[in-house]
């Protein structure tokens, strides 16, 4: 079986509760594989990153497995505003989220609803200078655990939307982007659009945000702010101390 979300925004959560974790989002038009269902549940598989979680069994459409073929196929279209409408043929308006997936509505076989949208649209592979660009679009966006909007986002959550909106695709957690990319040795070979990442006391990753010139760096930390950058990590001079110990820094691109 298999999914789509035709909704702004759906929690996905660790548990089939509404009162369980949010681990992450599905923004509008992400697709995804169904893994389980109970009663009122529906354990999925995100298409774009492999995650897993449960989401509520009237918050999607059930697609069949031709249409996800295809959407899979089909290059990746996103809503490139902070917020727009998609219409319905019944005169209806669905608010959408900066990032919300667009690609099916190109396809008459697989645009479920006749959904119309007349916005700007993003496709394909940008500069890695325009990471910067589209970074500065979630500035002092508010943090919320396993958030993917302007209207609440995580520190994963916004490095792997500024990237996916520039057309390149990391993993959702920060540990996972840890993985990814090159080791730079100094922050000096480091250049606007890396992702640094930061550690705790157990050496666990816990936090990453992306570099910008002068040893500044953009990431969501209460919200999505720019703080310095030094060997030690992140210096906020609001409350002069650091905040978060630099572990490693990582070219993706």
């Amino acid at each position: 079986m298999f999914g789509i979300c035709n909704l702004a925004i759906v929690p996905l959560r660790l548990e089939p509760s509404d009162r369980s974790e949010q681990v992450s989002q599905l923004l509008f038009g992400d697709h995804f594989k169904v893994l389980e269902k109970i009663e009122k549940w529906t354990k999925i598989e995100t298409a774009f990153d492999h995650y897993i979680g449960w989401i509520d069994n009237k918050q999607y459409l059930h697609i069949r497995e031709d249409h996800f073929a295809i959407l899979e196929e089909s290059p990746i279209v996103l809503n490139g505003d902070l917020i727009e409408y998609i219409s319905t043929p019944n005169n209806q308006l669905i608010p959408i989220p900066l990032g919300s997936c667009l690609s099916f509505l190109d396809n008459e076989q697989i645009n479920f609803s006749n959904y119309i949208f007349e916005g700007i649209k993003i496709c394909g592979i940008k500069e890695k200078s325009n990471l910067i660009k589209t970074a500065y679009m979630y500035l002092n966006a508010p943090y919320l655990w396993g958030g993917k909007t302007p209207f609440g986002i995580d520190c994963s959550g916004f490095t792997q939307m500024v990237y996916k909106l520039n057309g390149y695709k990391i993993l959702r957690d920060a540990s996972e982007q840890a993985t990814q990319g090159e080791a730079l040795s100094f922050i000096e070979e480091s250049e606007p659009g890396d992702l640094a990442f930061f550690d705790n006391e157990e050496g666990n990753i816990i936090h990453v945000g992306i570099m910008m010139e002068d040893n500044y760096i953009i990431h969501a930390s209460g919200k999505v702010r720019i703080d310095r950058l030094d060997h030690l990590g992140i210096y906020n001079a609001e409350t002069n101390r650091h905040t978060h110990k630099l572990r490693v820094i990582k070219k993706i691109i």
